[in-house]
């Protein structure tokens, strides 16, 4: 009798954990590494949301808490779908977890059946398919490309669902792509959903504050409120509070669903981290006058390594509506070799090669769904973006 469960067979390790991993590695070495792996701002938590968190320390907010959320909490984020999403929800149809993670987790586990289906569009965050893998459901992918702004539309969901649909997963704006939809966009995709009576809509949308220009940004159960009652809108504030480490993330949906996802985190982990949860009251109920102006950073990063990239032989890479990702392709430098003669004969190869011989470290796009891509983070500083960005021209250049 095998000693580890078989369900480790169907699942792989993340793949932007190891890159930023192994740039970290190098750069304990001695090598000169710049990563560009991970995904999360470069920023401090603001100095509101740190003290809410020592005060509730020194209040003595240190018991356990509800495993659903604190009430506080759970208000905040009623009324943040409100003022922000002009969705009408009651605290208990809220829940709050340990990141985005542990939320889209308990979802699956609460829902999923063997060969219960989920479709998930390509390219994909690495976790949304071992994540359904794991709880025994069936990933399902549905394509998007470079051409239409790697968007699902109506014709591909279409033709993605089946009999044993289950969810539909999505994330806008994108990781890994950054592309975000748009009001009509959703609306076409909602038309189909309607069609399904069946099928549920998981919307991650984690990103939703870091959108760029005039984009406007709008979720799928404000979209189409017939959509509300097979809706579970996750949220958190880990990217655009810069609270990665804090671990918070939220939810709200159907009671009965809520209630099963609870249940769940009852036996898995209770209540996340009190002091977290006071500091995401802050944060969610607090000024948010900086999200402006981190934003205003992120795009003149996004603008300068879309039009470097571009500048690169080879590469091609769209500027996408959001999140701090760009997904270059780098097709047309498939079968050229290195100066060492090795064959770029993949984008892992690609990437591979790229940290070898420049010393940058990002992530290959098949670990994505969909390739020959590569994701770069451009959350860090513009002289090291503009540093990155001249060493992959230089490889780009290299190969013969």
């Amino acid at each position: 009798m095998a000693f580890l469960a078989d369900v480790l067979s169907r699942v792989k390790p993340s793949a932007t954990i190891a890159v930023t991993q192994k740039a970290r590695e190098l750069k304990n070495a001695g090598r000169d590494v710049i990563g560009l792996g991970a995904g999360e701002p470069d920023f401090d938590t603001p100095d509101n949301i740190k003290n809410a968190a020592i005060e509730a320390i020194r209040r003595g907010e240190t018991k356990y808490p509800p495993v659903s959320g604190i009430v506080p909490l759970r208000e905040a984020i009623v009324e943040k779908f409100k003022r922000e999403n002009n969705l009408d929800y009651r605290p208990e149809q809220t829940i709050v977890g340990t990141g985005g993670k542990q939320i889209l987790f308990n979802a699956f586990m609460a829902t999923l059946n063997p060969g219960d289906e989920v479709i998930i569009p390509r390219p994909y965050w690495v976790s949304y398919p071992e994540m359904v893998a794991i709880c025994g459901g069936t990933p399902a992918f549905a394509d998007t490309s470079i051409d239409n702004g790697f968007k699902l539309t109506a014709a591909a969901l279409e033709k993605a669902i089946t009999p044993r649909t289950k969810w539909l997963l999505m994330n806008s704006p994108s990781n890994p792509s950054g592309a975000a939809y748009t009001e009509s966009e959703l609306r076409a995709l909602a038309n189909v959903l309607l069609k399904h009576p069946d099928v549920w809509v998981l919307t991650d949308d984690m990103y939703e504050h870091l959108i760029y220009g005039d984009f406007v940004f709008k979720t799928i159960a404000e979209v189409e409120p017939k959509l509300y009652e097979r809706t579970l809108t996750m949220n958190g504030v880990s990217k655009a509070y810069a609270m990665t480490g804090w671990r918070i993330g939220y939810a709200a949906g159907p009671v009965a669903l809520i209630k099963a996802m609870d249940m769940i985190q009852g036996q898995q982990t209770s209540g996340a981290c009190t002091i977290a949860q006071w500091a995401s009251v802050e944060a969610l109920n607090g000024p948010q006058d900086f999200i402006a102006k981190n934003k205003a950073i992120f795009q003149a990063r996004r603008d300068l390594v879309v039009s470097m990239l571009n500048q690169a032989r080879g590469i091609t890479c769209p500027s996408p509506e959001g999140a701090f990702y760009v997904y270059p392709s780098c097709a047309q430098l498939i079968g050229r070799k290195t100066k060492a003669g090795k064959v770029i004969d993949s984008d892992e190869a690609f990437c591979s090669e790229l940290l070898e011989a420049e010393g940058v470290a990002v992530v290959f796009g098949s670990a994505f769904g969909l390739g020959p891509n590569f994701r770069i983070s451009y959350a860090t500083s513009e002289a090291l973006l503009e540093e990155a960005c001249t060493r992959i021209q230089r490889f780009a250049a290299s190969l013969t």
